[in-house]
C-alpha cells in the first residue's frame, strides 16, 4: 500500500469488499506501507491514477454509497492517505498495522532482523482481531525468493508471514496479478494451492487487476462473500479454491 493509492478504484474494491465481509468481528489492518517514490518536481507519478470511476456515479455509488462518498471527498480534497481512512470510520472497530515499510535508510546488513522486529510489532498490534487484512503494495512472493536486505522485497509479502497472520482467524490477502505465464487465473490458482486455509479469492478485473484472497472463513464470512460477490458481479469474480 502506498498514500498514493488512497480513493483509487483498487481502494473502492478494497474496502468494498472488508466493509461486506467482517460482520460484528474486529478487523485488523496491515498496511504493509510503502513510502511512495520521491520524484522531480513538476514530473507527475501514475500511481493512484485509476480515480475517474468517482466521476461516473451511475454505475459506481449504488454498490456502497457511503464508501463512494467519503473517497471522492478524500480525492478531491488532497487528504490520500491511510491515516484518513483510519480516522474517517468506514472500516469500523478496527487496529491498524501503520509502521512504514521503509528501508532504505536501513543498513544491508541489519534489514533481515529489522523486517523480522516490524513483522513481529505488527503482528502483535493485530493479536486481539477478529478478522485481518494485509494490504502489501505489490503483493505474495515466495518465501525462497524473499530477500528482506532488498528494496523489492519491501513491497511484498511472503507466504510465512501470511500464515502467521491468519493463524487460528479469517483473513484476507491482497495480491496484485502479475504477468505470470498462463495468465491470471493460472496466477491465482497457484497461491491458492500454497497459502494455508485458503478458500476463495476474489478476482478483481476492473483497469489494474488485483485479487483478494480469502484464508480461513468460518460460515458467516463465507456467506457475507458470496453475498457481496453477487451485488459486485459486474466487475469481479468468486473463485473458488481447486479441487
Amino acid at each position: 500500500m502506498q498514500n498514493a493509492y488512497v480513493g483509487d478504484i483498487g481502494d473502492f474494491a478494497k474496502y468494498g469488499l472488508l466493509r461486506a465481509i467482517r460482520g460484528e468481528g474486529r478487523l485488523g489492518v496491515a498496511w504493509y506501507l510503502h513510502p511512495s517514490p520521491e520524484r522531480p518536481a513538476g514530473r507527475q507519478s501514475g500511481d493512484g491514477r485509476h480515480t475517474t470511476y468517482l466521476s461516473d456515479r451511475d454505475n459506481w455509488r449504488n454498490l456502497d454509497p457511503q464508501l463512494f462518498d467519503t473517497l471522492g471527498q478524500l480525492v478531491r480534497g488532497g487528504h490520500r492517505s491511510v491515516r484518513r481512512i483510519e480516522d474517517s470510520g468506514l472500516l469500523g472497530e478496527a487496529d491498524f498495522a501503520g509502521e512504514p515499510l521503509d528501508i532504505r535508510r536501513v543498513p544491508i546488513a541489519a534489514r533481515a532482523a529489522w523486517r523480522h522486529r516490524w513483522f513481529e510489532g505488527a503482528n502483535s498490534t493485530l493479536a486481539n482481531c477478529d478478522l485481518v487484512f494485509a494490504d502489501p503494495d505489490n503483493g505474495l512472493y515466495p518465501d525462497e525468493r524473499f530477500r528482506p536486505t532488498q528494496q523489492v522485497s519491501a513491497k511484498r509479502i511472503p507466504v510465512a508471514e501470511v500464515a502467521r497472520l491468519a493463524e487460528g482467524r479469517p483473513a484476507v490477502i491482497y495480491h496484485h496479478n502479475t504477468r505470470r505465464p498462463g495468465g491470471h487465473h493460472n496466477e491465482i490458482q497457484y497461491w491458492m494451492q500454497r497459502l494455508p486455509g485458503c478458500r476463495w479469492a476474489w478476482y478483481w478485473r476492473r483497469w489494474s487487476n488485483r485479487t483478494f484472497f480469502v484464508l480461513n472463513p468460518d460460515t458467516a464470512t463465507e456467506q457475507r462473500l458470496r453475498g457481496h460477490a453477487n451485488r459486485w458481479k459486474d466487475h469481479s469474480k468468486l473463485l473458488p479454491v481447486p479441487d
